[in-house]
């Protein structure tokens, strides 16, 4: 699994919900995070590499791309290099679609997510009958990262990002992987009539379509791969409580 940051946990939760006996490794890129202040190019090239050296050196069966901003950008030239399958995860636009009653949606996703014309076109494809209100928040994403080390969030903040979309949709997708980590904070702020959706449970469903379970050994384990040495025991101790017990540096 990759990401940026530790967004990408919230897929991680799902994966390991549906697949119990499968291991897994968090690759999260700490020496370039965030993604938002790269160019496409570098995006792509950094991937390419950085994976690319992961999986030739570990071998693992299929790779998740738990990020909207590297999934956009980058699946095409990963699975051109990579010969495993490269899952990638997008909004929820389609099954919120599904939900929604009064056909208004709204879009909480980064500003980079927002403005890409992938968004209007899952939107013309799978949602041409509702409304869609986008809130392009970059704020949440920090938000997330706190939430998930223990830090307290400014609820006034998450209030605030939130309020275009309060009183006017009943389902709210979820376009960041980061965001998930936020739905205990969000349902503080939001009605308690709308939906919360995001792309997590259908990425642990296309995994376990495509993962070979049949030849896996008893022995479960979990690590988290980073790229920078850092000194951060909240995050640390916040990962062990996720599983990932074993933190390794990856020299890239």
């Amino acid at each position: 699994m990759f990401d940026s940051g530790i967004g990408g946990i919230s897929v991680f939760r799902e994966i390991k919900q549906l697949l119990p006996n499968i291991s897994i490794d968090y690759l999260f890129d700490n020496l370039h995070y965030p993604y938002g202040r790269l160019s496409e190019r570098e995006v792509v090239d950094r991937l390419v590499e950085l994976i690319g050296q992961v999986v030739q050196q570990d071998q693992p069966q299929l790779l998740v791309i738990a990020c909207n901003t590297a999934s956009t950008i980058a699946l095409p030239a990963l699975r051109a290099h990579l010969s495993i399958p490269v899952i990638g995860v997008v909004p929820a636009i389609k099954p919120a679609a599904l939900l929604s009653k009064n056909k208004v949606i709204g879009l909480l996703a980064t500003h980079g997510t927002i403005n890409r014309d992938y968004v209007a076109q899952l939107a013309d494809s799978f949602a041409p009958d509702c409304s869609l209100i986008k809130v392009g928040t970059n704020e949440l994403v920090l938000m997330a990262e706190q939430a998930f080390r223990g830090q307290s969030v400014d609820l006034e903040l998450l209030a605030s990002v939130c309020h275009p979309l309060v009183n006017t949709v009943d389902t709210i997708v979820l376009g960041c992987t980061h965001f998930p980590l936020l739905k205990k904070q969000l349902t503080m702020v939001i009605p308690q009539t709308v939906t919360l959706i995001d792309s997590g449970q259908a990425i642990a469903k296309r995994v376990c379509a495509l993962a070979k379970t049949e030849k896996l050994g008893n022995e479960v384990r979990y690590r988290a791969l980073y790229t920078k040495m850092y000194q951060d025991d909240s995050l640390n101790q916040s990962l062990k409580n996720e599983g990932l017990n074993e933190l390794v540096h990856i020299s890239r």
